[in-house]
């Protein structure tokens, strides 16, 4: 909520700081309440609710939904400077604009289609959010086409010379006209040597191909939320009571560390715990401006807690969104499953060790314990024939002491009472205690369970997991600092490669970390679809093949910056940096449309190609800056990663940042070079089909006779 009215404060200012009168402010200013009201009703007739995904999507929305009536706005105004009155302006501009604004807002939502689409579980996480926007941006467009030009004759007064205006507006305004007139002069040198800025975005082209290879790929960012879970692991053959004692003092190795507000300890089998040799802790910590950053206090306290023999904790923190997978030791899971559990249990614990050298990964522990000790108890029959004793006697007589019979029920007024028969507990330390036991025989006395059985003590598995029917081991693992969930993921698949692993064990990753490898699969076919959908939308809204590819020639550029930034940060490129990957596919191309929407028009009446599209980008200039500078900064909160959860949102905020910088560079040159070149391309085409209809006899017209 913060980082919304952040972002809209921040969007105003741009606006004014271009427009320099309050009037004309607040006529795409309204675009913002006017949208976000209408999308939040929007979301209550779908089911939405106020959560992560939504609010992301209303606080990416300010910085377009000013977009479509900043465009209105300008030309109208454009008009007015021109000597027209208001209501003529309003009219004109508005019929002249209306077009390039449907353009933009149906392209826009085209790209968000392939989100919707999306399956699985991270299609469920980001529906809401594709909705939302694209529900925001519709509302705009509305806005923009019918409110803005009401408000701009109503609004706006006529042109009356220059105005005064403060220092700092006029600073601006100077400096504007700076860059308007660098810009002028550097696209007609690029204009002149157009095949170099060809070159150029072919470059752009294979650049952003490579860095999408090389560059790191994660899942969802690690957040921040205040909670990390503890799990603690002693020896297999622990007793409770040295457990509880262990699990005490570990948990108070974290309580004094000067990040933690709290600690909830649990220990033994029960409840998340699965055996007896297992605890966990649910550790609160402070406030984030009372302490250090996450990573600095989970590398203190794996420090600091793993210091007591005979017990292991595994921290891991807790995540507002998590997809599947079974609760474990650490983040992410690797299984191996057997039908053969011999070969299974043989290979993975040397499949463990040696992830353990991996320097991608950090905390690798397995759910398999193998050396648990066991004693089984086998029946000398020959002597219990003897003395009269069944091995059901035998069994019934351990479950009696060991087991947890039900012998009797006591009743009071108020509630009633199990009583439950067992040994007392000094006499369950110990397999020795088995010697204490008697057993009855038929002519009823007593002998010791010893005098008719032998002891024989092994060691085996704690328990035996399985999944999908199968024995199953499941390695889990944290990442290492500076490495990525995929660099991870990699590094374990080369491994099992070079271990060859026997045929009868399957192997696979689970959880977050199988959704990560489903969505890596998904992430350039996603991108390719969004491209595309906006190329159809732009062929059917131009009737043209040729001037959607002129208009989606500054992509790259975009995706490029963005992964520039990504890396520049240490950032993974993550599900939610690839859809601000997606988002910047909309966004980068109302410029290019603001642009060649004009040049066709002056194409029309005559004018070279050349001298339409410098007209075109000069005149387009301030308006493409102002909607280009909306975004930044209605995004710009969201990139400095401020609030609660900010590391999930931040790496979406930084891509379209990033993106936007770069391609507002380069796409003001490489769309004019390729407009040129394409209308040229467009112009043969015609030239050559055209004779081809003229040959082509007319249909004979059928006369009726008087």
């Amino acid at each position: 909520q913060e980082t919304l009215a952040i972002a809209i404060c921040l969007v105003i200012m741009v606006i004014f700081l271009f427009l320099r009168k309050v009037s004309a402010t607040i006529i795409p200013a309204l675009a913002v309440p006017v949208s976000l009201v209408g999308t939040c009703a929007a979301m209550y007739a779908f089911g939405f609710s106020i959560n992560n995904m939504t609010l992301l999507a209303l606080t990416l929305s300010v910085g377009f939904v000013v977009d479509d009536a900043i465009v209105m706005l300008e030309n109208i105004v454009r008009h007015i400077e021109g000597g027209m009155r208001p209501f003529e302006a309003a009219l004109k501009g508005s019929r002249e604009i209306g077009f390039t604004i449907i353009s933009i807002t149906f392209s826009l939502i085209a790209v968000f289609i392939p989100v919707l689409l999306m399956g699985g579980m991270v299609g469920r996480v980001f529906r809401e959010f594709a909705v939302s926007v694209s529900i925001a941006i519709v509302i705009s467009g509305f806005v923009s086409l019918t409110l803005t030009p009401m408000l701009c004759a109503r609004v706006l007064k006529g042109h009356h010379g220059e105005e005064k205006q403060n220092f700092v507006l006029a600073a601006f305004e100077s400096l504007f006209e700076r860059m308007l007139r660098i810009y002028r002069w550097t696209l007609d040198r690029v204009l002149a040597y157009r095949a170099i800025m060809l070159v150029v975005t072919l470059a752009t082209i294979a650049g952003t191909i490579w860095l999408y290879i090389v560059v790191p790929k994660g899942f969802f960012p690690v957040e921040d939320t205040g909670y990390v879970i503890g799990i603690t692991e002693g020896n297999t053959d622990i007793a409770f009571p040295a457990m509880a004692e262990l699990q005490r003092k570990v948990a108070d190795i974290v309580r004094k560390d000067k990040a933690v507000a709290y600690v909830n300890s649990t220990v033994g089998a029960g409840g998340p715990n699965t055996l007896g040799n297992s605890g966990r802790m649910l550790v609160a910590l402070k406030p984030q401006e009372e302490r250090e950053k996450l990573p600095v206090v989970l590398g203190r306290l794996r420090r600091e807690a793993n210091i007591i023999p005979g017990i292991e904790i595994f921290f891991q923190p807790i995540q507002n969104i998590n997809l599947g997978g079974k609760l474990s030791k650490s983040q992410y899971q690797y299984t191996l499953q057997s039908n053969d559990t011999e070969a299974l249990y043989r290979a993975a614990p040397q499949m463990r060790d040696k992830m353990a050298r991996l320097p991608a990964l950090r905390d690798v522990t397995t759910d398999l314990y193998i050396k648990n000790p066991q004693v089984t108890v086998e029946v000398d029959r020959e002597k219990a024939a003897v003395y009269g004793v069944t091995v059901e006697q035998v069994r019934q007589t351990l479950y009696d002491a060991f087991g947890s019979r039900q012998v009797a029920t006591i009743y009071t007024p108020a509630n009633d009472y199990q009583v439950i028969l067992e040994s007392k507990p000094e006499f369950q330390q110990s397999p020795d205690d088995l010697d204490k036991v008697y057993v009855k025989t038929s002519a009823g006395t007593m002998v010791p369970l010893s005098a008719v059985t032998h002891f024989v003590r092994t060691v085996g598995p704690l328990q035996v997991n399985h999944q999908g029917q199968q024995p199953a081991v499941t390695i889990s693992f944290n990442l290492a600092p500076g490495y990525s969930l995929g660099q991870a993921v990699d590094a374990i698949q080369n491994l099992e490669r070079e271990e060859r692993l026997p045929a009868s064990i399957n192997t696979g990753f689970q959880g977050t970390a199988q959704v990560f490898r489903d969505s890596l699969r998904g992430q350039g076919i996603l991108i390719l679809a969004a491209i595309f959908a906006a190329y159809v939308v732009l062929g059917i809204l131009y009737e043209s093949f040729i001037h959607p590819i002129t208009i989606i020639s500054g992509l790259p550029s975009a995706g490029i910056g963005a992964i520039l930034t990504l890396m520049l940060f240490k950032m993974d490129l993550s599900v939610i940096a690839m859809i601000g990957i997606v988002m910047l596919v909309g966004i980068v191309k109302k410029n290019a449309i603001m642009m060649i929407d004009f040049a066709i028009e002056r194409r029309r009446v005559g004018l070279s190609a050349e001298a339409a599209i410098r007209e075109a980008a000069s005149l387009r200039f301030r308006p493409i800056m102002m909607t280009t500078f909306a975004a930044i900064f209605g995004t710009l909160p969201i990139a400095l990663g401020t609030g609660a959860g900010a590391e999930l949102r931040q790496p979406l905020g930084v891509a379209v940042v990033g993106g936007l910088v770069l391609s507002q560079l380069l796409t003001l040159y490489i769309t004019p070079v390729i407009y040129v070149y394409l209308d040229r391309f467009d112009r043969m085409i015609k030239r050559r089909i055209e004779p081809q209809l003229e040959e082509v006899p007319e249909a004979p017209t059928a006369v009726a006779a008087e």
